[in-house]
């Protein structure tokens, strides 16, 4: 089952690089003051590198921190999982990944895809960041719901009882209905993990490309607190999922080197690759769209509506306006970011 999710997502990714990589170069030209050299001061590639260099670091270390963070908190009594601070911190990292999806990431796609670099026919005649978010969003669901689905046709057991007013009577019941829940827990970190990833590559490659000095500094800071929040968000629903310690490990890892790994690939592309092109608009555009669309709905319906309406928060109104003080929180802290990242 887990390999079918992964695969379908892998299709789904995978399909959205090679769509935005065929339209771009066939559907966008340059005007010609877009292929002019930057006359800004800050930029300066001598000064960037030594300040991607210890942006690499720094936001591996605190991605690192915020991932990891959850998975040892069954070692701290007050942060253990079935915890209220515990609930209350996940409700705050949900909240981070909400404002992440609609105060960063929908923001730079509807940027990017009405970028006076791009032809008016059809970029802006159509709002096609939008669409992608939606449909995103949509494929998301029919992921999350087949997956669910196929898990649960796959692993009913059937259990005959016999019946008092006829003497025949057969009743079907599921096995576990804790491995039903175990199991959306195991989806909503896969599919999560994936928009996340998405996300970070494209910030550490538009990182990694910039010569801009005086945007990188603003941004190491900002990231690193990004990063950590929103590895706890993540990390959070990786201990729900009850992986093996080898899985956790695996996936706190790839979280964790993705924004390094897209800084570095934004170092090497430095000289070729441009902010302001045609397919660099559209390419990163067209991704931010998707993953904008796959975090607000993970956000929204996985994490926090999944939580609000569970019975732990039900059955507390204090505990609910706490959590709901916490995500608001969350969300607060990534607008505020926005001015910087």
């Amino acid at each position: 089952m887990a390999a079918s999710v992964k695969t379908l997502m892998k299709l789904f990714f995978f399909a959205l690089i090679l769509i935005s990589f065929a339209v771009s170069p066939a559907m966008s030209t340059a005007p010609e003051e877009c292929e002019a050299e930057s006359t800004n001061p800050c930029v300066n590639k001598a000064k960037a590198l030594p300040l991607k260099i210890i942006s690499i670091v720094a936001i591996l270390v605190t991605s690192m921190i915020g991932v990891s963070a959850p998975l040892f908190s069954r070692y701290v009594s007050f942060l253990h999982p079935d915890g209220n601070i515990f609930t209350i911190v996940k409700a705050f990292a949900s909240g981070i990944i909400l404002g992440t999806s609609f105060m960063h990431v929908l923001p730079d796609s509807f940027e990017m895809l009405s970028s006076e670099c791009l032809e008016d026919d059809p970029w802006h005649k159509f709002p096609f960041t939008g669409f992608v978010a939606m449909l995103s969003a949509l494929i998301t669901l029919a992921i999350d719901s087949l997956a669910t689905s196929f898990y649960s046709s796959k692993n009913a057991n059937p259990m005959i009882t016999r019946g008092h007013s006829h003497g025949h009577g057969v009743t079907l019941t599921n096995k576990d209905d804790g491995s039903s829940q175990l199991l959306r827990y195991r989806v909503v970190a896969m599919v999560l993990e994936l928009g996340i990833i998405v996300h970070s590559v494209v910030i550490g490659l538009s990182l990694g490309a910039t010569n801009d000095t005086c945007t990188i500094k603003g941004l190491i800071a900002a990231l690193c607190f990004h990063q950590m929040f929103e590895g706890m968000g993540l990390g959070g629903c990786i201990l729900q999922a009850e992986y093996t310690n080898v899985k956790k490990l695996v996936m706190a890892f790839f979280f964790a080197v993705t924004t390094p790994f897209g800084i570095v690939l934004g170092i090497a592309l430095s000289s070729v690759y441009r902010d302001d092109s045609p397919t660099a608009l559209i390419t990163v555009g067209l991704l931010n769209a998707c993953s904008a669309g796959l975090l607000i709905y993970m956000a929204l319906v996985d994490l926090l509506a999944a939580e609000f309406m569970g019975p732990k928060l039900q059955g507390s109104i204090k505990l609910q306006i706490k959590c709901f003080f916490a995500a608001l929180l969350g969300c607060g802290g990534m607008s505020i970011l926005a001015k910087w990242a």
